[in-house]
Formats: C-alpha cells, structure tokens, sequence
C-alpha cells in the first residue's frame, strides 16, 4: 500500500471511529472536569510476606482497585506484635522506601498489627519515617503535619511524605468487607446525615465547641444533627459519626453508608486490640469505613484528633478518605488512620439540563481554587483556554452565563496561584 492510500485509508478509519461524536455541538457540552485526587496507581501497598492474611489481602486489594504489581511493596515482619522497637522500624522503613516508585504518593498497611511504632502510631512513622518530635511525653504538643488542611493532591512531591492507613481488621473475611465498603462508595453521592454528638464526657467532648460553626459552613450541603446524648441509637444514614467517650454504645443499632467516616476522641481508641477503652475497629466492625484513633496518650488536644468540618469539608470537595482524613489531624504523630484508603463518595461532576450557558453541578461540594476552563470545537480537539474562574469555598455550582457551543474542559489549578 502507497503511504497516501495509507493515509488515506487511516482518514477514513479516524472519521468512522470519531463519527459525528467529533462535531461541533448545538449547545456547551461538559467535555472534562477534573478535579485531582488520590489513584490507585499512586498508592503503594505494604504486604507482610511472614502474615498469611496481610498476602491474602494484598491480594484482594490489589484486585478491586487495579494496584499495579510495582506498587505492592513485600517486607517481613514478625506478625501478631501491637509494637515495633524504633530500630527495627528504621530498617524496614529504608526497605521500603528503596522498593517504593517514585510515583507513590501513600501508602496502604494490609494489617492490623503491629500498629505501634515506639511512641508513633505505624501509620505516621511510615508517613514521616520515626520522628521523635512528633511523639510527646505527657500532655505536650507534637510537631505538626504540613499537610494538614492544605490543598496538595501530591504529598511526595509537595512534602516528601506519604499519608498511611492501614486496613485494619479482626480477621480476614471482615478486612474483605471493609475494602467492599471502600468500593460501593465510589461516587455513590450518599444522602447521609453527619452526626455530632455532644457528651457528658467533659474531658474528652472538646471538639463539641466547634460544632455549630460546622453546621452553619457545611449544613447547605449536608444534613448535619447536632446530638446532646452519649450514643446514637437507630439511625438509617450515619455518614459521619463524631463524639468523645471511652465507649460507644449501641454502634450496631445504626446503619452505616458505605464511606462512613467515624471516630471517638479518647486516650486509647488506637489500641487496638486488648485496651481498656474501645478499640476504633469497632467502628469499622459496625460498618463505618474509617476510623482513628490515639496509640499513645494524647491528652485531650483537639489538634491531635480529626477535625470533623475538616474531614466532612475535604471529602465533600472530591478527596479520598486518606487524604480528608489526613488533612483533618494538625499534629497526628500518635494517631493512627485505619479504613479503606481510595474510598470517594463525592466524585460526580455534572451538567445541568437546558440551562442557559453552561452550569456545572457536584454531587456536593468543588474543591476551591482557581480552575481554568478550555474550549474546543470538537470532543477531539485542540482545546484552548478561554478563562479561568475562582472558586470559593462551600461551592456546589459553577455557572457560565456566555458560553458558545463548544466542548469545554475545566482543570483545576495545583497550587492556585497567587491573586
């Protein structure tokens, strides 16, 4: 065949295979809209090569969200320990970070035990590496995450450190479900009610001060009840659950969405198995999909527990339950993450029917910041920048009054820049 009818034959296939699809349309047409997150090929995953069911899940994992086979990271740890000696960890941290991709921006821990690290939760000392500044001695404060409350999507690259959650269960077949969880709530938009409840625990109901605020920010976008009471009883739509107790009652008599997100500020929610206070496992036992808790004592700062506007607040704009959650604790060195990692309720973006111009709907909540938006005359392209809008926050429209028949494409900005 002569390199014209080649070309002309590979005309023809291009025209048959991008169709009328390629042409301009009638009205504005919703091309892309990206709004960054955390993906399973960003992921890495620890697996315990000395722990059967840490393999076996690793496994599972791998399946259900596509980790591609350079990201599961095999190491060797002697199973069934809550802790691991400093030097100990220091090795298997360097093991590690030699076997990571460099494209690897978290990691996922297919166990629950060990989840103590000397005076660190396993969780933080793999995001930091062991850091003696952000343990503290009796009712101190820690060093703080410069990840906290921020909007990078790329941690490693921003901050050369790796968010961590482990996937944290009793027993294989409940680490299963968990990981099922994670996946059914994929842009589920769930129309689920965050509940905070306002103990008589004095000591440990400190976050309570904040809660109308988070009301008054976050209730046009989710229905919020604030809860005078020890323990939420039969409740449908639990999608955010925070309190301060030792104990939860009743956790079973509530449903849970998929995605759910629920923790109890105490001293030892951490402690996972054998403590003197419940265990954030039982969290996950009832069906939430992650938890926190304190390994060491923490007293009872609220910088060293989540933030609830700011978990609700990071996971309504899109982000993933790692990156809400991590973004919600300022000094989480004795915390640990458990849950499902890539769990993302908040994922649809969508375009309003025979509206005037174009407007744009999330299932919830946009990420702030400033987002430029491209045109095309055809789905094929080549697309080129029209504008840029700035997009506060608590946003759930972006309305374009004057835009012509197109295909458009809206990126947001990371960072934002300066104004």
């Amino acid at each position: 065949m002569s390199a014209v009818r080649g070309l002309a034959a590979f005309g023809l296939l291009f025209a048959l295979l991008t169709g009328p699809a390629s042409a301009a349309p009638e009205r504005p047409v919703l091309a892309s809209f990206e709004q960054p997150h955390l993906t399973a090929d960003q992921l890495g995953v620890i697996v315990n090569e000395d722990d059967p069911d840490s393999v076996a899940l690793a496994a599972y994992y791998q399946h259900k969200r596509g980790i591609p086979d350079a990201n599961l990271i095999r190491v060797r740890i002697k199973p069934g320990r809550a802790t691991l000696g400093r030097e100990e960890f220091i090795k298997l941290k360097r093991q590690v970070d030699r076997k990571t991709p460099r494209g690897v921006q978290a990691y996922a821990l297919t166990w629950a035990q060990p989840y103590r690290v000397d005076c660190m939760s396993i969780t933080s000392a793999f995001a930091f590496g062991f850091d003696p500044a952000y343990c503290a001695s009796g009712c101190k404060p820690t060093k703080a995450s410069p990840y906290f409350n921020s909007g990078v999507t790329r941690p490693w690259d921003s901050y050369a450190l790796r968010p961590t959650m482990s996937l944290a269960a009793a027993s294989l077949a409940d680490a299963r479900k968990l990981v099922d969880r994670g996946v059914a709530a994929d842009d589920s938009a769930p129309a689920g009610t965050a509940y905070l409840l306002s103990t008589s625990d004095k000591a440990r109901n400190v976050r309570a001060a904040d809660f109308p605020m988070v009301k008054k920010v976050l209730g046009p976008a989710l229905a919020i009840d604030i809860v005078e009471s020890d323990a939420l009883e039969n409740r449908p739509d639990v999608l955010f659950y925070f309190t301060g107790s030792t104990h939860v009652a009743a956790l079973e008599s509530n449903r849970f969405l998929p995605g759910a997100v629920a923790d109890h500020l105490t001293s030892a929610g951490g402690v996972l198995f054998g403590g003197g206070q419940m265990s954030s496992l039982k969290w996950l036992e009832a069906g939430a999909t992650g938890s926190y808790g304190a390994v060491v004592e923490p007293c009872n700062f609220p910088a060293k527990f989540p933030s609830p506007g700011l978990v609700m607040s990071h996971y309504l704009q899109g982000e993933t339950l790692i990156e809400a959650y991590w973004k919600s604790v300022a000094m989480p060195g004795q915390g640990l993450f458990i849950g499902e990692p890539l769990a993302r309720p908040y994922g649809g973006v969508r375009q309003r029917d025979n509206a005037p111009g174009l407007v744009l709907e999330a299932s919830r909540l946009f990420a702030p910041g400033l987002y430029e938006i491209r045109a095309a005359p055809s789905m094929m392209g080549p697309y080129k920048r029209v504008r840029r809008v700035a997009v506060a926050p608590a946003t759930r429209e972006i309305r374009i009054d004057r835009a012509l028949p197109a295909y458009y494409r809206f990126e947001r900005i990371e960072p934002a820049p300066a104004k």
